[in-house]
C-alpha cells in the first residue's frame, strides 16, 4: 500500500474566528510564522504523500494563493538578496509534489467535502485526509507517519485517537475499542458525537485520516446524519465489518485551533519552543 494523496477538507466559515475570518480563511491564520494549514501539509508530505488535494469554498482564494508561485514577491526578495526569505517562499511546497484544488458548493458535512475530491483519487487508492485544525506536534515523527505502518498491516482504514474527558465526548466521532496492542486498536463501533451517557469509550476520533477506498463508494449513498449533513464517521461505521476500521493512538501534542483558546495555546507553545 503507498500512500499519495492528502485531502485537505478547508471549506470551513470560520464562524469562531469572526470578524477575523470575515476576510482571512481560518486555515490562513498564522501560529507563529506559518499558517496553520502549513503544519498539516509539512505532515503529509513527510508520510510520502505526493497530491494535496484542498477541498475550498467560497472565499477560500487566500489558500489557493499561498501555494502557488508569487513572481513579484520573489524578484523583489532576490533584488535585496533576502535569499533566507526567498528560499523560505519558494519552498512552501516541493517541487515533486503536487497541488490541486476543488471546490465545495455548500456546507454539507466533513463526509460531502471528502467526497467532493473523489474524482481526483483513483477506485483502489488509500488516501489520507488531515483537519488542519487539529494542529498535532507528533512525536517522535509526524502522526500520519506514525500511522502509515498500522494501516499497511491492515489493509483498512485507520484513525488517530486521543483521550478525552468524558464531559467532551459529544463533541467528537467515539469509538469503541476492542483487541488493544500498544497504541493500536481495532474498531467495533463509531457513535457521531454521543451523549455522555451512551458513549462507547473515551476515545474520540481526530482530525487525521488513513482511508480504504471503499469509503468513496460509501460516501455515495450515504443519508445525512447529526446536524443534517453528510458525516464521515457514519461511512466508517459502515465499514467496521469489512474492509475494518482500527484506531491509533498517536503520539505527541495536540492542538484545537479550531477555538480561541487551542489557537493562543498553540502559538504560545510553538514560539516558546
Amino acid at each position: 500500500m503507498q500512500l499519495k494523496k492528502a485531502v485537505f477538507p478547508v471549506a470551513g466559515m470560520g464562524t469562531r474566528f469572526l470578524p477575523a475570518t470575515k476576510s482571512i480563511p481560518k486555515e490562513m491564520l498564522p501560529i507563529v510564522d506559518r499558517p496553520i494549514i502549513q503544519y498539516a501539509v509539512d505532515e503529509a508530505i513527510e508520510a510520502g504523500c505526493d497530491t494535496l488535494i484542498f477541498v475550498t469554498g467560497r472565499s477560500k482564494r487566500a489558500v489557493e494563493d499561498y501555494f502557488d508561485r508569487n513572481p513579484e514577491l520573489e524578484a523583489e526578495l532576490e533584488a535585496k538578496g533576502k535569499t533566507e526569505a526567498l528560499d523560505l517562499v519558494r519552498n512552501i511546497i516541493p517541487p515533486h509534489v503536487k497541488v490541486l484544488f476543488v471546490r465545495q458548493h455548500a456546507p454539507l458535512g466533513l463526509g460531502h467535502a471528502v467526497l467532493c475530491a473523489a474524482p481526483m483519487i483513483g477506485p483502489d487508492e488509500h488516501f489520507a485526509v488531515l483537519l488542519p485544525d487539529d494542529l498535532i506536534d507528533g512525536h517522535p515523527e509526524g502522526v500520519l507517519k506514525q500511522m502509515l505502518p498500522f494501516a499497511e498491516s491492515t489493509g483498512g482504514s485507520v484513525v488517530a485517537v486521543e483521550q478525552v474527558p468524558r464531559t467532551d465526548v459529544s463533541k467528537y466521532g467515539i469509538v469503541a475499542p476492542v483487541d488493544e496492542q500498544g497504541p493500536r486498536m481495532r474498531v467495533s463501533a463509531i457513535v457521531e458525537k454521543p451523549a455522555i451517557e451512551d458513549a462507547p469509550s473515551t476515545y474520540a476520533v481526530v482530525g487525521r485520516y488513513i482511508l480504504h477506498p471503499s469509503v468513496m463508494k460509501t460516501l455515495v449513498d450515504l443519508p445525512p446524519g447529526a446536524g443534517g449533513e453528510i458525516q464521515l464517521t457514519d461511512a466508517l461505521a459502515r465499514q467496521i465489518e469489512s474492509p475494518g476500521v482500527h484506531g491509533y493512538r498517536f503520539g505527541g501534542k495536540r492542538f484545537d485551533c479550531g477555538s480561541k483558546q487551542g489557537f493562543l495555546t498553540a502559538n504560545i507553545y510553538f514560539g516558546l519552543r
